[in-house]
């Protein structure tokens, strides 16, 4: 597999069918997580930048809301089939600005092409409603119709597939779109974009900037052309931007922080649970929404688990994306290492006890080690602040009741995680466990078809699902009788 840096490309905004720079020049550097090497540019939009982008999208609109489904659908199928022809040359890309295993990062460009024949598919398929009517003649309807020009705003962990569910939402119902996307790992969201321009996207359907997140939320967000926004990102962020779509009456869907509960009965298929655990835990160097994070053993068997736990950490290669065998790469950002190193000894501080890990690994790159904590009291920082790193922290528990009480205790609600044996105690925990997704005695999170999104400070709507596309979607009642 090439690593050669020379095969990054600079990245270009997108705007009105044309790949361009910005108006006064500026740029911002990318860097190699894994070196901390500046290892090429994006292009920094001003206003002037984001005032063609808003003419573009609205326009864009005009032309995308008045073709067909189908055809809508068929420019989709093709943009996914050129995405997955390029997932390799795309999986470099991205491994070299975010630092993920590249096949990992592979297998996300093919989810993301999933993520767009989905869509494409529920395009076709978004019905309206012929209401029976009270007085003959008289033909009553409930047609969907496209919400407007959408901005949507993505983070740096995913840089498909954070997109990739926004646009072909939007695109799908014939929304035409803005999209923020990652300064930090700018190149691979913009070669997902390119697959649509190749399969044929008319000009201002779909633009792409980057710049300051701030300026650009807080210029596109109010503009009166913008009708709804999509963002994924921090839980206080999330709240300013969502009061700030309030404020202007836009639709919103957010997709915030969480603190998954990961929670193991004594009665669960242990080896199972671990594996699996483990695998989720370190994925992405745990920067991950849905990433567990407070692991809850029932006490019989919490010793065992958190043995095998430490065990598995330990056997994890950590490196460059590029090298065979590579199982866990940087963390994204350089400033994530102080601030994992303030929860683990903080977490230390407080009575926890630090099973493996918890330093930085050498001195070039943002390696951090995998890291366990074990019995950590609920007064440690870790157990109330999303760490967005490889850290497990393990806590006992004695009864249902009382882990129920601790998964529900703190305001996020997006993913959770269970491994028991017992049939009942699977009912109860799909039914009490306050979040938006909980799955058991396995993995099945993020799928296409599946809804994905959270409840209370984790955001609300879904970006997976047959819903999904209901948010890119208003219901207008029309009826009518002869003249």
């Amino acid at each position: 597999m090439s690593t050669n840096r020379a095969n990054y490309p600079n990245t270009q905004l997108f705007i009105d069918g044309e790949w361009r720079n910005g108006v006064e020049g500026k740029t911002i550097p990318v860097t190699d997580p894994s070196t901390g090497a500046v290892i090429g540019t994006v292009a920094h939009a001003t206003k002037a930048d984001l005032d063609a982008a808003l003419a573009s999208v609205e326009r864009g609109f005009k032309v995308w809301s008045a073709t067909s489904a189908f055809d809508r659908y068929k420019l989709m199928r093709k943009a996914a089939e050129l995405l997955r022809e390029r997932a390799g040359m795309i999986a470099e890309i991205m491994t070299l600005e975010q630092g993920k295993p590249v096949n990992e990062a592979k297998g996300e460009v093919l989810a993301g092409a999933d993520v767009i024949d989905w869509f494409a598919e529920e395009g076709r398929r978004a019905y309206g409603q012929i209401i029976p009517s009270r007085v003959p003649g008289v033909t009553q309807m409930a047609i969907k119709l496209p919400v407007g020009p959408v901005a949507a705003f993505t983070p740096w962990n995913f840089p498909i597939n954070q997109v990739v569910r926004k646009l072909s939402g939007a695109v799908a119902a014939g929304c035409s779109i803005i999209v923020k996307a990652p300064e930090e790992t700018p190149a691979s969201p913009a070669e997902l974009i390119r697959c649509f321009v190749d399969a044929g996207i008319p000009a201002g359907v779909i633009n792409l900037v980057y710049g300051i997140p701030a300026e650009i939320s807080e210029y596109l967000i109010p503009h009166p052309v913008i009708r709804k926004i999509s963002f994924t990102g921090s839980t206080p962020i999330g709240k300013q931007l969502a009061a700030l779509a309030a404020s202007h009456m836009k639709l919103a869907t957010m997709e915030l922080g969480g603190h998954a509960p990961a929670i193991i009965f004594n009665d669960a298929n242990i080896d199972k649970a671990v594996k699996l655990l483990a695998g989720s835990k370190f994925r992405n160097a745990g920067q991950v929404c849905v990433s567990p994070t407070r692991f809850l053993v029932q006490n019989e068997v919490y010793d065992r688990v958190v043995d095998s736990f430490t065990t598995a950490a330990k056997a994890i290669k950590v490196g460059n994306g590029f090298e065979d065998g590579v199982q866990m790469g940087p963390l994204a950002n350089e400033r994530r290492i102080p601030a994992l190193e303030e929860l683990v000894n903080d977490a230390v501080a407080n009575g926890g006890e630090l099973k493996t890990g918890g330093r930085r690994i050498g001195n070039e790159g943002n390696f951090f080690e995998p890291t366990v904590l074990s019995n950590v009291p609920k007064s440690a920082r870790i157990m109330n602040e999303e760490p967005f790193g490889p850290v497990a922290v393990f806590a006992p528990f004695s009864t249902l009741d009382e882990v129920i009480d601790e998964a529900n205790r703190l305001p996020f609600g997006l993913a959770s995680y269970a491994f028991t044996g017992s049939a009942e105690t699977a009912h109860q925990l799909g039914q009490r466990i306050e979040a938006g997704m909980t799955t058991i005695n396995q993995l099945g999170l993020a799928l296409p078809e599946v809804p994905f999104g959270g409840i209370k400070d984790s955001g609300h709507g879904t970006e997976g699902g047959s819903e999904a596309i209901n948010a890119y979607f208003i219901t207008k009642f029309v009826t009518q009788m002869p003249a």
